[in-house]
C-alpha cells in the first residue's frame, strides 16, 4: 500500500513506511512545447531529480469564462502522465 506521511519524531518524510528525501526542480509546461515533454522531463530526472514542481497557469485552461480547454499544450493529464511514466513525483500548484 502506498503511502506519505511525515516523522515528526525524526524530522522526515516517510514514503512507503521508508525515509525520503524530494529533490525537486520547477517546469513549466505551457512554455515548453508538448512535443518536448518528455525529452525535458528525463533530463530532469537524469540531472538527479525525483519530483518536479509545476504551477497550473489556470488563464491558459480558461481563456474565455466556463470554456476549458485541456488539449494540446494544455494536457495537463499527459503532462504528469509522462512524470509518471518517468518515476517522477509531481508537486501541482494550482491557482486561480
Amino acid at each position: 500500500q502506498r503511502s506519505f506521511s511525515i516523522d515528526y519524531d525524526n524530522n522526515t518524510f516517510l514514503k512507503d513506511g521508508k525515509p525520503f528525501q524530494y529533490v525537486s526542480g520547477s517546469i513549466h509546461m505551457y512554455r515548453v512545447p508538448m512535443a518536448y515533454w518528455h525529452d525535458r522531463l528525463n533530463r530532469m530526472k537524469a540531472a538527479g531529480l525525483n519530483a518536479i514542481q509545476t504551477y497550473v497557469f489556470w488563464d491558459q485552461h480558461e481563456k474565455v469564462q466556463g470554456v476549458y480547454d485541456f488539449e494540446g499544450n494544455n494536457d495537463l493529464v499527459a503532462f504528469i502522465k509522462i512524470a509518471q511514466s518517468l518515476d517522477l513525483l509531481v508537486i501541482l500548484r494550482v491557482g486561480p
